[in-house]
Parts: C-alpha cells; sequence; structure tokens
C-alpha cells in the first residue's frame, strides 16, 4: 500500500475516534446537564439517624411545599446516614442556619423528599454552603416518622397492588353516581341533624341500662339461687305428672258435672236467690248486732245458770206468783201482733240487762220490754214500766219473790 493509501485509512481511522469521543462527550454533556452539574450550588449536609427505602439522589429539597433544591447524594456515616444536599444559591439565604429537616413521603406509596422545618425562633445568621442541617427531632417529627415507620409492615400487609385494584373498583363503582351518593349524603345528614337533639335522652337511656344491669348483676346470685332451687319443684312435677294427669281429669270430671248441675237447676238457684235476698239484706242490715248479741247470750248463760240453782240442792227457778183476771179471748184484729219495731240495729250495752247501764235505766228497761213483750205477745211499748224493777234483778241473777 502507498503512502497515500495508508494516510488516508489513518485519516479516516482518526477521523472516526474523534466522532466517538465527540460523541461520549455529548452523552456525557447531556448527563451532567441534566445532574445539573453545571448549574451553581450550595452544598449544605443533612445527618439523619435512617433514610428509608424512597430517599433516592435527585430527590426533592422543599420548605413549606417551595422547591429549593435537591438530593445529591445518600451515604453512610455508620451510626447513621449523611445526605448531600445541592441548594439554591439564590435562596439558601432566605433560610436560618437553625433548620432542621424531615424525611417525608410524596404520597402513601410514593417517594421521599426532604421538607426543611423552619424555627419558632430563626437564627439571625443564614444558611450557608458547607452547613450542616440536623433532622428534626421535636415530638411532632418523632411521632410521625413513627407513624411513617409503621406504615411500612402495613403496606406489606395490605399489598399496595390490591389495594389499588380495590381502589380502583371503587372509583368504577361510584363513577356517574355522584348525584344519588350526594343525596344520601344529605339523607344522611338530615337524619343525624333529627338524632343529635335526641342524644341526651339516648345518654340518659344508656345509664340507666347500665343501672338496670347493674341491678341484675347484684340480684344474679339469688337469681340462680331461685332456679336452682326451682329445679325440685320442676323435679317433683315431672315425677308426679300421672298423679297430676288423674287430678286434671278428676277436676274436669268434677266441671262437667257441676256444669250440668248448674244448667239443670238454674232456675231453682236463681229463685232461691232471689227469695232470699230480702232476709239476706235485713241479715245484713242488722249484721252489727250480732257480736253485741252473741256476746249477751255467753253472758247470759252463767247468770241463767246461777238463777236456775246449778250445783245447789235446789235446781229450778223460784218464784211466788199470783193468778190474776185473764184478759180475754183473742180477738182478731185487736190482738194481732204489730211489728213496728224501728231505729234500725243497736247495741245497748253489753249483756242482757245493759251490762254496763245502771240498773233501773231506760237502756236496761228497753231490753226487759223487748224480751218481755216477745214472751206476752205483745209490744215493747205496751209492756210496764215496773216490769224492769221486777225482772231485770231476776235477769242479773237475782231470787225475786212475787206476791
Amino acid at each position: 500500500m502507498s503512502k497515500s493509501g495508508r494516510g488516508a485509512r489513518f485519516g479516516t481511522q482518526l477521523a472516526g475516534v474523534a466522532f466517538l469521543v465527540i460523541l461520549a462527550l455529548l452523552v456525557w454533556f447531556t448527563v451532567a446537564i441534566y445532574d445539573k452539574r453545571f448549574t451553581p450550588t450550595a452544598m449544605v449536609t443533612l445527618k439523619t439517624d435512617r433514610v428509608g427505602n424512597q430517599l433516592e439522589p435527585s430527590s426533592e429539597v422543599k420548605v413549606r411545599g417551595v422547591p429549593f433544591g435537591e438530593v445529591r447524594a445518600v451515604r453512610s456515616s455508620g451510626d447513621g446516614a449523611e445526605i448531600d444536599l445541592a441548594m439554591d444559591p439564590a435562596r439558601i439565604g432566605e433560610l436560618p442556619s437553625n433548620v432542621s429537616a424531615r424525611l417525608l413521603p410524596k404520597t402513601a406509596f410514593g417517594q421521599r423528599y426532604v421538607n426543611l422545618v423552619l424555627p419558632d425562633q430563626p437564627d439571625t445568621r443564614k444558611l450557608a454552603a458547607g452547613d450542616v442541617i440536623p433532622q428534626d427531632r421535636s415530638r411532632n417529627a418523632i411521632e410521625l416518622e413513627r407513624v411513617l415507620g409503621d406504615l411500612l409492615p402495613l403496606l406489606r400487609a395490605v399489598q399496595p397492588q390490591k389495594l389499588n385494584s380495590s381502589l380502583g373498583a371503587i372509583a368504577q363503582a361510584l363513577d356517574t353516581r355522584g348525584k344519588p351518593l350526594g343525596d344520601s349524603i344529605v339523607k344522611l345528614n338530615d337524619l343525624l341533624a333529627q338524632t343529635n337533639p335526641l342524644m341526651p335522652q339516648f345518654k340518659a337511656d344508656i345509664t340507666g341500662l347500665a343501672d338496670v344491669s347493674d341491678v341484675y348483676a347484684a340480684a344474679a346470685p339469688d337469681i340462680l339461687r331461685a332456679l336452682a332451687d326451682l329445679a325440685v319443684p320442676a323435679k317433683t312435677v315431672v315425677d308426679q305428672k300421672e298423679n297430676l294427669q288423674a287430678l286434671f281429669s278428676s277436676v274436669t270430671t268434677a266441671s262437667g258435672d257441676l256444669n250440668d248441675f248448674l244448667r239443670k237447676n238454674k232456675d231453682s238457684i236463681i229463685g232461691l236467690s232471689e227469695s232470699s235476698r230480702p232476709t239476706l239484706e235485713l241479715l245484713s242490715r242488722y249484721s252489727p248486732e250480732f257480736p253485741c248479741l252473741f256476746d249477751a247470750v255467753n253472758r247470759m248463760k252463767p247468770l241463767m245458770e246461777k238463777a236456775l240453782g246449778k250445783g245447789t240442792g235446789e235446781p229450778g227457778l223460784h218464784l211466788e206468783l199470783s193468778v190474776q183476771q185473764p184478759r180475754g179471748k183473742y180477738v182478731p184484729g185487736k190482738d194481732d201482733p204489730v211489728y213496728n219495731a224501728s231505729g234500725g240495729p243497736r247495741c245497748p250495752g253489753q249483756g242482757v240487762s245493759g251490762g254496763g247501764a245502771a240498773a233501773g235505766s231506760p237502756e236496761e228497761h228497753q231490753v226487759v220490754s223487748e224480751i218481755l213483750g216477745a214472751v206476752m205477745g205483745t209490744s215493747p211499748s205496751e209492756v210496764p214500766s215496773w216490769s224492769s224493777l221486777l225482772v231485770g234483778p231476776l235477769l242479773r241473777g237475782t231470787e225475786v219473790t212475787l206476791k
């Protein structure tokens, strides 16, 4: 090959190498532009105890939602992690030097970013390149970090792909059903508005139910004891079921016989009740006298026994009688009995002679007149007033001599 041929070939190869170099430079330049290596930045370092799984280079750095830079590198420091933050030089001077940082996810399943938290009392010195930013260790930040830390096992258990499918199904089910859903929510709101005024009463009812439950809880041993005691009568009833059946059969037969008797004799029973009603009403009217009458009979018995000489050698009633002229024969219309008692039920004292009434008193005279009137067949008003002086001592057990 001639020298001119070799020179042309070498030139072609050199041009190819230059093209490749230029192409590589273009690729490197593109990547560098994408990585913002030619953009002026102020580098600061964030120290944290951990970064999680979603914080990567190029993650955003924000302050109250406004971008202030990005993450350039994440590396381990042995006891934690160090994160290089490329801050915008034009805006880094707006942040105080005592700013802190939190690592927050953009969404429940999204990538994390660095959120710079402004302090309540900002330092007068501004944040500058080379400064170190600590992790926010406030109470809220710790609780938020704990929640986010506990979220990862939850997401693993929930399986986000299935959750996404479920949410998609729910969204598809709710599609074009917004108006009915809104109407349902309005009706639910109206129902709750009507229910809210009743909540005090509902609370009182729940409290009353609790009190009733306490009462039943206190009475539970007694109730159980009563149920246990009831087992014995129940067993007795079971054991005596044949006798009970016989008893029920007998009662049924007796009820049938009584029913037949009442049906056959209902007219007689009704007539007897109707004819007995005046007598029963009269007995009911004078029923207050019955205790007094029985008491008088009880008191009269020993007096009569004494008057008749019981226990003595001369039994009998000792009287001296004088015969008087007869009153004549019975004259109809003149000697007819007269039933003119009035005044209703009364009990003048206790005993036949008036009990507590004095001898010769009007009460004693009334009792004696009623007794003698019944014996003589005349009215008590026609009995002489002196009869109580003669018969009264006799009824009291005194021996009387008539001349």
